[in-house]
Parts: structure tokens; C-alpha cells; sequence
């Protein structure tokens, strides 16, 4: 069995805020992720982002898969199906469709953000749409590791 991920998402402060440059109200960027204890059977990494408030239960706002393996996950995936600066990396169907869609609550509230990366033993494909239950459902059998981290973001008056 492999040692638990632990996992550091570069945009999710000490306070658990998610900083206004990875939301829709800055520069919606993605967030960097670090990653220690990872598997060395890991051979790629998949990457969910849920609001855990939203009225929809655990409503995606982003998913990419087919990263390489690593112990970084740079922060500014492209826009696009595929990221071929990011290996053989695929965007999928969300809030964002193909692209990293960040935090972005209505009006003054406060929601809940879960990031969880996902360690693979090797690439996935997906049928179309290109949805987060498609991807659990290829990800069955070959989740090697898995991590998450919540953070918050909204109104500040």
C-alpha cells in the first residue's frame, strides 16, 4: 500500500482562503500544487476542483487528467482540450468547459472549494462528454493515491 499524498495547493493560504487570483473575480488562474510521498508507481495525475456549497451537491468547476507525474503541478494550465505544454494533459466539461473555471460565488456568499488530485497508474481516455463522473468511472482500479484540500472564497466586506 502506498504512504498517504500529502498535498500543498499553492493558492489556498495558512487561513484555508483561496486567493482572488485563482478565482473568477481575479485572474482565474489555476493554482500550483505540491505533492510529497508520491507514488513511484505513479505514472500521471488527474485534478478535480468542486464547490461544495453550490445547491448542485459537489458542482465542478474543473477537472484536467493525463498530467505527468510529479512532485509540482505548475500553476496556469492553458485553455483548451488538451495542454500539450502540460505532457499529453486533457481539460474537460464543467463550470469551465476545457479550462480552469476558479471560485466565483454569487452575490456576497461564502462557498467551499475542494481541490483532489489523484494519482494514476498510467493515462486515462474518456468518452465524451468529458464529464467528472466519466473520469471516476475510468480512474476505477487505477487511483494509486489521492488528496484533497478545501478552501474558501467570497464576499470580504
Amino acid at each position: 500500500m502506498a504512504a498517504p499524498l500529502e498535498l500543498d495547493c499553492l493558492g489556498v493560504d495558512a487561513k484555508g482562503m483561496i486567493g482572488r487570483r485563482h478565482t473568477g473575480r481575479g485572474e482565474d488562474v489555476s493554482p500550483g500544487f505540491r505533492l510529497k510521498n508520491l507514488s513511484p508507481r505513479g505514472k500521471t495525475l488527474a485534478v478535480t476542483l468542486e464547490d461544495l456549497s453550490h445547491p448542485v451537491k459537489n458542482f465542478t468547476h474543473w477537472l484536467v487528467w493525463n498530467l505527468p507525474a510529479g512532485e509540482e503541478i505548475a500553476e496556469g494550465i492553458p485553455a483548451g482540450r488538451r495542454a500539450p505544454s502540460r505532457g499529453d494533459a486533457r481539460q474537460g466539461i464543467g463550470y469551465g468547459l476545457y479550462r480552469y473555471a476558479g471560485p466565483k460565488p454569487p452575490g456576497k456568499a461564502v462557498h467551499q472549494y475542494r481541490f483532489t488530485v489523484y494519482v494514476l497508474d498510467g493515462p486515462l481516455s474518456l468518452g465524451w462528454p468529458e464529464t467528472k463522473g466519466r473520469l471516476l468511472r475510468a480512474a476505477e482500479g487505477h487511483i494509486l493515491q489521492q488528496g484533497s484540500v478545501v478552501g474558501s472564497f467570497g464576499w470580504k466586506p
